[in-house]
């Protein structure tokens, strides 16, 4: 094998105890796995790694001269193999497998036609439920723009459950909500206004434009003005709709349309969303010298981007066929539930859109390269500015969050090439101290941080502390101790107090670094700083509001965690459970009259302890 690997475990040894059938291979080196693959022929595919040629500066060559170790799992067929393969890789984002860094689904908005009274809300999971939804909407104010269109003229209503009321709520007053609940609507005209927003998120808005225009003007005949000047100011927004949608295809089609462009190593994925032939959105994907050829990459990135919750639509415009494109093609049916087709336009509409999406792809490399080159001057920046001994590729920065040192949480935030690296943020719950002293919670942070980092290799090029000159010593003391001096950069960052500004410290340094308001490398380590606080507050408030609840509801026999969640989905908050009337508290689901009593009583029971410790400490 043509690598410097010493440790080569892809020996001919190795290789005869390698079954000849289908399943996944995983390389790993002595604490990460590097590459998760699938082979039809498992010993063939790996015997071509034995003998791999290509150039040295590679990085599958990279990637062979790291590896210490290969394990394989065997499968009964090669669909099982590629399923596989893209769950191992979704779960351990290996090193040298493409990494489209999309985990988020986008919202869709849903229309509840399973509903009697339906409704139209906004989700981020397609449901077979009998319910109709629109989108994936990638930009968020288009999304918005319809909404707005579809609540202010079309005035369905906005409740989860409908139940009967005396009066109707607010959005009727602010004319909003037609009131299905008060029965202050007929259900034909009801059912008029939802196929109106049928007609809008499906593209069909010349045949509801027909539609208004003939009832405004019966409208206008009856002397109903009132109604004709409600359908006059539909016809007018449904126009500003009309001009804004951008027409993808003549039929009304959904199709999902990738475009792939190479450039030296580096390949750009495009991905155009159609629905009903309508555009409705964009991604795009910069993959750094992935492995394998364009059908296998492509497989790679269907088989990443899908799942059940992001399923395909009926036909995706593909640039080449996919490799094993008729496996991929049943996995791919599979989550949808119906059949998909792949289809490589050479002419026509099809064609059109194919190289809509390969520009997209194409254009991916000037920004890319425009997003470099401004990092790589506000990196040397830092560096220059905070006298760095290397470029801050990699930043981290590390917040200590606590309340009188009860549920204190450290948070660590990861920055890389100036953009947020959210898989390598952590929260580190405080074992040893449950008093206030930030300097000890700080260094118990820092040392399983840096241990880890240290035995996994994976320091960040620049340590940033929110705080002043004491957290910054007791980073170096823990440095010191580690035996990493040398290894990474330390900084700390003090808030503004008393108009003074943000003050940076290094060590060595006796004096703060004081940089103007605006200078940019300020503002990105600010902005750094601000991210960690975020993360700290969020994971902090989530274990007060635990706690709190688990005191309030734990001593109540028969209510465990799962009761508990139910109550707080059920009621909202833990005020509402506490303000519940005992039958209100047995409507909840799995409650009932015995356990609702026992509920109010505990609740009850505990507030008057509380006045009398409250009295006996006045006292």
């Amino acid at each position: 094998m043509p690598t410097s690997n010493p440790e080569n475990p892809l020996t001919a040894e190795f290789l005869a105890t390698v079954s000849h059938g289908p399943g996944v291979y995983q390389m790993l080196d002595r604490r990460e796995l590097l590459y998760v693959g699938k082979a039809r022929d498992l010993r063939k595919r790996l015997s071509q790694y034995a003998h791999f040629n290509g150039p040295a500066w590679s990085k599958t060559a990279a990637m062979l001269n790291r590896v210490l170790r290969v394990e394989t799992i065997l499968t009964t067929t090669e669909k099982e193999a590629l399923i596989l393969e893209a769950a191992l890789i979704k779960k351990h984002h290996p090193r040298y497998n493409i990494d489209l860094r999309d985990d988020k689904n986008y919202p869709l908005i849903r229309v509840s036609t399973a509903e009697s009274w339906p409704r139209v809300s906004v989700t981020r999971r397609r449901l077979r439920d009998g319910n109709r939804y629109f989108g994936p909407y990638t930009a968020a104010g288009a999304m918005r723009s319809t909404l707005e269109l579809l609540y202010a003229q079309f005035p369905l209503r906005h409740c989860r459950s409908l139940r009967e009321r005396q009066r109707p709520c607010l959005n009727h007053q602010m004319g909003r909500c037609c009131a299905p609940c008060a029965g202050l609507v007929d259900k034909a005209e009801y059912m008029r206004m939802v196929n109106g927003v049928l007609a809008i998120l499906e593209g069909k808005t010349e045949e509801l434009r027909q539609e208004l225009e003939t009832r405004m003007q019966a409208a206008s005949e009856a002397l109903d003005f009132e109604q004709a000047a409600r359908l006059r100011d539909r016809l007018l927004a449904l126009a500003g709709t009309t001009e804004r949608q951008v027409i993808a295809s003549g039929e009304a089609l959904d199709q999902d349309v990738f475009g792939l462009h190479r450039k030296d190593a580096s390949v750009g994925v495009a991905l155009l969303f159609v629905r009903g032939g309508l555009m409705t959105g964009a991604r795009q994907f910069f993959l750094d010298d992935p492995i394998g050829d364009d059908g296998a990459l492509l497989a790679q990135v269907l088989m990443q981007y899908y799942s059940a919750t992001r399923q395909p639509p009926r036909e995706l415009l593909l640039p080449v066929l996919p490799e094993d494109e008729e496996l991929v093609a049943e996995c791919l049916a599979g989550l949808r539930e119906g059949p998909v087709t792949f289809s490589v336009p050479q002419r026509g509409k099809r064609m059109q859109l194919m190289q809509m999406a390969h520009a997209n792809a194409e254009k991916l490399f000037s920004e890319e390269a425009r997003k470099e080159a401004a990092w790589q001057n506000l990196a040397t920046s830092i560096r220059q500015k905070l006298r760095l001994s290397r470029m801050p590729e990699v930043i981290e920065c590390l917040d200590i969050s606590n309340l009188l040192g009860k549920q204190a949480v450290g948070s660590l935030v990861c920055f890389v090439h100036g953009e947020k690296e959210t898989r390598r943020f952590r929260h580190y719950r405080i074992r040893e101290k449950e008093t206030p002293d930030d300097y000890a919670m700080m260094r118990e942070v820092l040392e399983r941080r840096l241990v880890k980092g240290r035995d996994e290799h994976n320091l960040p090029d620049l340590l940033l502390l929110d705080g002043g000159k004491g957290q910054l010593q007791v980073a170096l003391e823990v440095v010191g101790r580690l035996g990493l001096e040398g290894e990474l950069d330390l900084a700390a960052i003090a808030e503004e107090h008393h108009d003074e500004g943000e003050k940076l410290f290094r060590p060595g340094r006796k004096d703060a670094i004081m940089l103007p308001a605006h200078a940019p490398a300020l503002l990105y380590l600010m902005r750094v700083r601000d991210e960690a606080h975020r993360f700290g507050i969020t994971c902090h408030r989530h274990l007060r509001g635990k706690a709190q609840l688990a005191s309030e509801l734990d001593a109540v026999p028969g209510v465990g965690p799962q009761r508990k969640k139910q109550l707080l989905r059920h009621f909202g908050s833990l005020r509402r459970i506490r303000t519940a009337t005992e039958s209100e508290l047995a409507a909840a689901p799995g409650i009932g009259p015995e356990l609702a009593r026992s509920i109010v009583q505990a609740l009850q029971d505990r507030d008057a302890g509380k006045k009398a410790g409250g009295a006996v400490k006045a006292g």
